[in-house]
């Protein structure tokens, strides 16, 4: 597959918008590795391989075990994950599917009884900054080069 254009060297003002929201979120108060495995899990489900690629070796490196990576497919059965990481799960789903209905009251009064308001509002963020990722790198066709 062939890169079909560089948004970066193309317009690297939006480039360098994105990069600045990705600043902004890694010095906020939520979890790194949760924060991986969230973007993780949006990736999977846009089938976006560059982002699961890029976000998989960030969560190694922050310490997150293979078998948590293996299993975020399927969390809501796996007995590795916690009931925290869930409640970011359940939303990261609802919100990267948004056209079907929406966000659930009972999936944001979850959330919130795991995160501050002020966290809730990041992982919205979040969710919305990696599926904003997820469709630069699908429609560009980005791919890392082995």
């Amino acid at each position: 597959m062939k890169t079909r254009i560089n948004i970066d060297q193309l317009e690297p003002e939006a480039y360098k918008a994105m990069m600045v929201m990705e600043k902004y979120l890694a010095q906020t108060s939520l979890d790194p590795t949760l924060s991986s495995l969230v973007k993780i899990r949006a990736s999977q489900i846009n089938g976006c391989a560059y982002c699961i690629e890029i976000h998989a070796k960030e969560a190694l490196e922050q310490g997150e075990t293979q078998n948590k990576i293996f299993a975020l497919t399927a969390w809501k059965e796996s007995p590795l994950f916690s009931e925290k990481e869930k409640a970011a799960f359940l939303i990261t789903e609802e919100i990267t599917h948004i056209s079907n209905k929406g966000v659930n009251d009972k999936t944001f009064e979850l959330v919130q009884c795991y995160f501050t308001d002020n966290e809730v509002a990041n992982l919205i963020m979040l969710i919305g900054t990696i599926n904003t990722w997820n469709r630069i790198a699908i429609s560009t066709h980005m791919f890392h080069e082995e």
